[in-house]
């Protein structure tokens, strides 16, 4: 049997989870997973005690990304690292960074991105 793809972007991770969990009921989800993304690599930084720890940068703690030095001093720069920025209402951020991956069967497809469309993806 052939295979389909669905790559669905959310706000929320609870979005995408319904959206996962409704699929998982209506038909076989042969693999699926829920990340959250961002333009930083890495897993991040974290310090027992950022004030005496060994930091790297200031995008290693604000930004949770892995840089070097050089990276480190650029990432930093942006307005995410430095904490002078607004996101949307409670001062959260206001993107679309959550993905839900999912592989199903090739007749399953529309309907998959349906659901996912009806629970807020994009």
């Amino acid at each position: 049997m052939a295979e389909k793809p669905i790559l669905a972007y959310f706000k929320s991770p609870e979005q995408a989870k319904k959206a996962l969990d409704r699929m998982k009921s209506e038909f076989e989800v042969i693999e699926s997973g829920i990340d959250r993304f961002d333009g930083y690599p890495g897993a991040g930084y974290d310090p027992n005690n950022p004030i005496t720890g060994d930091i790297p940068s200031l995008g290693s703690i604000t930004l949770n990304g892995n840089f070097g030095s050089n990276s480190g001093i650029l990432a930093a720069s942006s307005v995410d690292a430095s904490g002078m920025s607004s996101g949307g209402p409670g001062n959260m951020v206001s993107g679309v960074d959550i993905l839900l991956t999912a592989i199903v069967q090739e007749e399953n497809g529309p309907r998959a991105m349906q659901i996912a469309q009806e629970c807020g993806a994009i």
